[in-house]
């Protein structure tokens, strides 16, 4: 459900692109001029959004667990190039976890990440752009959370129960250029390895899968 939402949003956002003009008007005045003249200015932002976020397993097929939103923000930067490509580095703070129901009731993990997405940027058109790359995401604190119906009882770390602090995540989304200083995007991150306490790194079993949504704003 959540994979066919994001694939529509990116039929949508890439039809409103192809019915623009390739060239829109100079807010400095003389005419016209093409997407190309604003891309050479390296640009630093903020935003915020939302996740819903989940867990996946590498070796079970039927496993899954409920989605649980939280907050993402920070910064943003664009550092241009050769046209059309751009290396788009963030520092975000970022929400994950999940929810799970079991004989006991409801078992909930929320998670805080600072993550680092390291993102090739294409602009595609005027307005609307893609991204890919690789995120390194640093965990902060977990909570525990299990609601027994008429007892809830909360555990904390600042690591989760396996030592691993240190994951590398992909990273595939589009953005929506709304003027010069505000956009829309949406992404999907989800784990690909974590490292161990011996510097081994492998394929997680339970994964973090991560869609965002959020607006930015464009701070020169």
């Amino acid at each position: 459900m959540k994979k066919a939402f994001f694939f529509a949003i990116c039929l949508l956002v890439a039809g409103s692109v192809s019915a623009q003009r390739r060239y829109y008007h100079s807010p400095r005045g003389g005419g016209f001029r093409n997407d190309a003249d604003d891309f050479y200015s390296p640009k630093i932002g903020v935003e915020v959004g939302v996740n819903v976020a989940n867990q996946i397993s590498s070796s079970y097929d039927d496993y899954s667990t409920g989605s649980l939103a939280g907050l993402n923000a920070g910064l943003t930067f664009d550092l241009p190039i050769i046209y059309p490509f751009s290396f788009a580095p963030e520092v975000l703070y970022s929400q994950k976890g999940y929810e799970a129901t079991t004989t006991d009731g409801t078992f909930t993990q929320r998670t805080h990440f600072i993550d680092i997405p390291l993102l090739a940027k294409f602009r595609v058109g005027p307005v609307f752009n893609f991204y890919v790359g690789p995120q390194l995401s640093y965990l902060m604190s977990t909570t525990n959370t299990y609601d027994h119906g008429f007892v809830v009882d909360q555990e904390h770390y600042y690591q989760n129960n396996n030592g691993h602090k240190s994951y590398l995540d992909g990273v595939l989304g589009v953005s929506f250029d709304i003027n010069r200083s505000v956009d829309l995007h949406a992404r999907y991150t989800l784990d690909l390895q974590k490292t161990d306490y011996n510097g081994y790194t492998y394929v997680p079993n339970y994964r973090n899968q991560v869609w965002q949504f959020g607006i930015g704003f464009r701070l020169n």
